[in-house]
């Protein structure tokens, strides 16, 4: 190869234009807050409906399933696949196991009653414990 051919290296000349000049602050800031809350706490009626957004029960379960154990979460009022869907996925985190979304219900694998209550308190659900 010839010296004309050849691609510089040494960083060539500076940027004309840098898109990044213009902003402030953390680079990685940190999500507003976990499940879908808001950043701020709220305050007045809309912080009551934040804080009870209703009862749901948790309940142990080996029925129909060879033996495994399984917890199931059912009750929810007022949210959506979506929804039910990021708590699964929250709560199969916390646990390191396995789960679903089925028929309205969460399913998440083993007896983790009480890492699942948690996290439905911290989402502002009142979890109750059914059945033995």
């Amino acid at each position: 190869m010839s010296a004309g051919n050849r691609i510089p290296v040494d960083g060539g000349a500076p940027l004309q234009h840098n898109p990044f000049v213009r902003l402030t602050g953390p680079v990685n800031a940190p999500a507003a807050g976990k499940l879908g809350a808001p950043a701020a706490p709220p305050s007045g009626r809309k912080a009551q409906a934040l804080r009870n957004r209703g009862r749901v029960e948790i309940r142990r379960e080996t029925a129909g399933r060879g033996g495994k154990t399984v917890t199931v979460v059912s009750g929810f009022v007022g949210i959506g696949l979506p929804e039910k869907e990021q708590l699964a996925k929250a709560m199969q985190r916390a646990c390191g196991s396995g789960g679903t979304v089925k028929d309205g219900h969460i399913e998440i694998q083993g007896d983790r009653r009480e890492v699942v209550a948690r996290i439905l308190t911290e989402a502002g659900f009142r979890p109750v414990f059914a059945g033995g």
